[in-house]
């Protein structure tokens, strides 16, 4: 279905916490100097030092307000679309809430969104309707990750690969014709869900009964095979998600992939022969940032004018489960 759905983005805001270069952690943890970048693609990523997940999630929230230029008053919901937590009770979106200053003053309400990398995908699907029903006019996504505290320093694919950030956006009921949502879509393969997981610290296999483990409780997953699953289904669901609309890959202004890894992005350059200045990347700057790379590429871009208002922007990528997500707006 053709969705055009009025709802603009008014506000951009992200917080990004200390910067590690490729070097320095090549160095700190015995891996031969330039392999993070020869591998991963990654040249400097950003760790948390004592921030946490809400504390990253609040100042985002803040700078989006402000390049918004309103009150925190104005906010009808926030959703936190994020895959880190701070604590398993309360939801994250409720812990960014209370950091956000003066929003306890306020008691909008608050909910997360969780499909991993695309949860900022879903969730602007999602506050699309709700903003549709006219019930909420401004909203507040936010995506905070920290993904540093949970990889394996053995494993050096997933180690030199993730970075930590967040990123916010504000966005409202808008009429006008100059910014809307064209079409949200997302399909799960779930038959390749043990592809890419964090066994340990859930209901399964709870601290409790399975004490810290560095492999059990780190980020695993199997590269090669999401990589193929991805040049499989990729096609067939880009196919699907632009067949009732105007537009398709090559003629759409800007792409906004996850930014998944070095040979993810390459792979899906190359099956669409895509040239360089329609497809956004800052994994070489961020790493893979699970749900906040997208949005903090979108930023990025819009920052340095290779995005402006006006502009058909495709959102696409893939995330743990297995799902594929796309989003197409005019920004």
């Amino acid at each position: 279905m053709n969705i055009k759905s009025p709802i603009k983005i008014i506000g951009l805001g992200k917080y990004l916490p200390k910067e590690v270069l490729s070097n320095d952690l090549e160095k700190n943890n015995n891996i031969p100097l330039g392999w993070s970048e020869k591998n991963s693609g990654v040249k400097k990523r950003h760790w948390i030092e004592l921030e946490t997940v809400g504390q990253m999630g609040a100042k985002a929230a803040q700078a989006a307000l402000d390049d918004a230029q309103i009150d925190i008053k104005e906010i009808d919901l926030l959703v936190s679309a994020s895959t880190s937590f701070d604590f398993i009770i309360p939801n994250q979106s409720s812990v960014i809430k209370n950091q956000i200053k003066n929003a306890n003053n306020y008691n909008f309400s608050t909910i997360d969104i969780n499909t991993t990398c695309l949860s900022f995908l879903s969730a602007f699907d999602y506050v699309s309707n709700v903003i549709n029903n006219h019930d909420k006019r401004k909203i507040l996504i936010v995506s905070s990750e920290i993904s540093s505290k949970n990889l394996n320093d053995d494993n050096w694919e997933t180690f030199s690969l993730f970075g930590d950030g967040a990123a916010a956006v504000v966005v409202e009921y808008n009429n006008d014709g100059e910014s809307y949502m064209l079409k949200s879509g997302h399909k799960t393969y779930s038959s390749s869900v043990e592809l890419t997981k964090i066994e340990g610290g859930g209901a399964k296999r709870p601290f409790k009964d399975f004490p810290y483990d560095k492999e059990l409780h780190s980020f695993k997953m199997k590269g090669k095979n999401l990589l193929k699953l991805a040049n499989k289904e990729l096609p067939k669901f880009l196919d699907w998600f632009f067949e009732d609309l105007d537009y398709n890959i090559h003629n759409v202004d800007k792409i906004i992939p996850h930014q998944a890894s070095k040979l993810g992005l390459f792979m899906f350059k190359k099956m669409y022969s895509l040239d360089d200045s329609s497809v956004m990347e800052t994994l070489h700057k961020y790493g893979n940032c699970i749900a906040a790379s997208l949005p903090l590429t979108f930023m990025d871009a819009v920052e340095n004018k290779q995005i402006k208002r006006g502009d058909i922007c495709l959102f696409t990528g893939t995330s743990a489960g297995f799902s594929i997500g796309s989003l197409l707006i005019k920004y």
